[in-house]
């Protein structure tokens, strides 16, 4: 290690990505945090993951809103914004700043000018990596979760455990309660949307394999944000069967609680697909991307992974989703 563990007392990590991102870095957070039990750990993110950070208080003390920079997708610059934030952020004077955003070619030479007293993370830059032994070589293969425990693992620290992670709690199952949302056992839920179009399964898929749970004596969920709630409707249109529309009506509380007591999960790989696996919630997952090894659920034994790039055939999906509802009880079908 090239640092003093025992003088590290304020550490910052950068992840200004979304859901799915967030929940792959969390075992790393979480592994942290027993590396550092008494540290103030900031999360550094997008504004609109605040509520997702919130949910982990035992590991995240402090959040900082990321006002974007130039070349990152997720949200638009803005100068002034940037400049308060970056005022703000060396006035913190961190110990620590871990850069888990990503291969460091865009925001390691911001993250350097925020005048932390150790910067680690990642690099594909070998005279960077020279420089700066804690900048680790970006790894290209294995799931992402992964990955980011690797980090833990090069600077030096212990990892304890690897388990995915999205804690439940009881104003969640009361306010689950509270919105009638008329969902009976068994119900499964299929979530249409992604942030990326082409990351998107057909609709007419989702709706053909929506028709078959129901004819199963499933009751169907189409779940989603507020966003998605035109492609949920789209597929519910294009069901011969009725489904139950709940995109845009829960929060993520309420959507784990919708989630945890499904018989399971029907979506394209994309961040509820993380909420899924760190539930233990039984999952059909469809990479549209060609990535399932670094983005679908770890556990192939409680998840069904289809990466449609390399195996496109609805039949693979529809085989795969009736063994997933094999499990499940169902009441008879009544004709």
């Amino acid at each position: 290690m090239q640092f003093d563990k025992t003088r590290i007392k304020k550490i910052a990590v950068f992840r200004a990505l979304q859901l799915g991102d967030i929940l792959c870095a969390i075992p790393a957070i979480r592994n942290l945090r027993m590396n550092f039990p008494d540290a103030q750990i900031t999360y550094i993110g997008l504004k609109g993951s605040k509520p997702l950070i919130d949910r982990f208080p035992d590991y995240i003390n402090k959040f900082i809103c990321f006002p974007g920079y130039p070349g990152l997708p997720e949200q638009p610059f803005n100068q002034k914004e940037f400049e308060r934030f970056s005022s703000e952020m060396q006035g913190e004077v961190f110990d620590l700043l871990l850069q888990m955003q990503g291969n460091g070619t865009i925001v390691n030479k911001m993250l350097r000018a925020l005048k932390p007293k150790y910067l680690a993370g990642f690099s594909v830059d070998k005279e960077e990596q020279r420089q700066n032994p804690l900048l680790m070589p970006y790894p290209n293969s294995g799931h992402e979760s992964i990955r980011h425990l690797q980090l833990i693992l090069f600077l030096g620290l212990e990892v304890f455990d690897m388990a995915m992670e999205f804690p439940l709690y009881e104003t969640d199952v009361r306010n689950f309660e509270s919105q009638s949302f008329e969902v009976q056992r068994p119900y499964i839920c299929l979530h249409a949307g992604s942030r990326a179009s082409w990351r998107q399964w057909p609709p007419e898929h989702f709706a053909k394999i929506a028709d078959v749970c129901s004819g199963l004596g499933f009751q169907v969920v189409l779940t989603g944000t507020r966003e998605e709630l035109e492609l949920a409707n789209e597929v519910s249109k294009k069901m011969i069967t009725q489904p139950i529309v709940l995109a845009g009506q829960t929060d993520l509380g309420t959507l784990g609680i919708l989630l945890k007591r499904s018989a399971g999960l029907i979506a394209n790989c994309t961040g509820i697909s993380h909420i899924a696996a760190a539930l233990k919630v039984p999952s059909v997952i469809i990479s549209m991307d060609g990535e399932p090894e670094r983005w679908a659920p770890l556990d192939r034994k409680l998840h069904y992974a289809i990466d449609w790039t390399k195996n496109p055939d609805y039949e693979v999906v529809e085989q795969a989703v009736l063994k997933l509802l094999s499990r499940t009880a169902v009441p008879e079908v009544v004709s």
